[in-house]
């Protein structure tokens, strides 16, 4: 829909359209405010004032610069620097939280990441400051979900709470960087009824991607937040081929399948990792219950009753 708008509307202001996105988005959830539907935030004890402020920093980048990268790019190489974005993470999160990524999960994160690259080699339409745009966009990606995902688990913020106290600094700093990276004439833009409503259609939907994609980053992870953009790619593909006969070549359809079984193979890592987890915990309590039970036979004897005793 963005491409749609930067290229048959005409509208070549990528970071006013991304400005419109978050007013409106602003305006969404203060209806939902005020009728008592959003949710409060936690304490302001519990989140810095710099970690929120960093939070909106990294989104106004991170979504004004995908804009731009899609109004100069092909959606393919759009995609395509999506790939790099994995590493960026696990980088990024191992210099901040000293987290480890298994080799097992590098594996699977390789396979998705060469099936992706492998299923959008057909559609690379790119020019220089495009490129530019698109490796400067990697890095605040990363940390913005990164953030992201980190507040609401760590930090107990719910997905709604955290757009509607980030969205103004976001705001802010997308005021700034209009002038930079906009061409004049916005406000001389023909405003007709057809360029409007996909304007703002655009703006909806931006508004329920970030939504959905903050909860995700919230029940998730960064890296598995970027595995499920992919797939999402993929699925696209391959429904194109298969149901609109779209032919993507048999060099994309083999890519999308890869990249689909990496995803698989990323997601057994992850549920059996979730489930050595749970048993490792039902195994801690399990010498309390039999404590308990110990406890509970030495009671039935002598012991047992003068305990009783004393207590009454």
């Amino acid at each position: 829909m963005n491409k749609l708008v930067l290229n048959q509307v005409k509208f070549k202001f990528p970071i006013f359209l991304t400005f419109i996105h978050y007013v409106i988005s602003w305006l969404l959830m203060a209806v939902l405010k005020a009728f008592s539907i959003l949710p409060a935030s936690p304490s302001s004890k519990l989140t810095r004032s710099s970690t929120l402020i960093a939070l909106g920093t990294v989104m106004s980048l991170s979504t004004g610069l995908a804009n731009v990268s899609l109004k100069y790019n092909s959606v393919g190489f759009y995609q395509m620097s999506k790939i790099a974005v994995t590493p960026s993470i696990v980088l990024a999160e191992f210099i901040l939280y000293k987290k480890r990524v298994s080799c097992s999960k590098v594996l699977a994160l390789t396979v998705v990441s060469i099936g992706v690259a492998v299923a959008t080699v057909t559609d690379l339409q790119f020019d220089l400051f495009g490129a530019c745009i698109a490796l400067a966009w990697i890095v605040p990606s990363a940390v913005n979900k990164i953030l992201w995902s980190s507040l609401q688990q760590q930090e107990n913020w719910t997905a709604l709470a955290l757009m509607w106290k980030t969205t103004p600094i976001t705001l802010l700093f997308l005021v700034a960087l209009i002038p930079l990276l906009d061409p004049p004439g916005a406000l001389s833009f023909d405003w007709n009824f057809n360029s409007t409503l996909a304007i703002l259609t655009s703006a909806v939907l931006g508004f329920l991607l970030q939504w959905s994609g903050a909860l995700a980053l919230g029940a998730t992870s960064a890296i598995t937040h970027v595995v499920l953009g992919q797939f999402k790619t993929c699925v696209l593909l391959l429904g194109n081929y298969y149901l609109f006969g779209s032919n993507q070549g048999n060099t994309s359809i083999c890519g999308a399948f890869t990249a689909i079984a990496g995803m698989s193979y990323y997601t057994y890592l992850n549920m059996k990792q979730k489930s050595s987890k749970t048993s490792s915990r039902q195994a801690s309590s399990l010498p309390i219950s039999r404590l308990s039970k110990e406890n509970g036979s030495v009671n039935d004897g002598n012991y047992g009753g003068e305990s009783v005793k004393q207590d009454t």
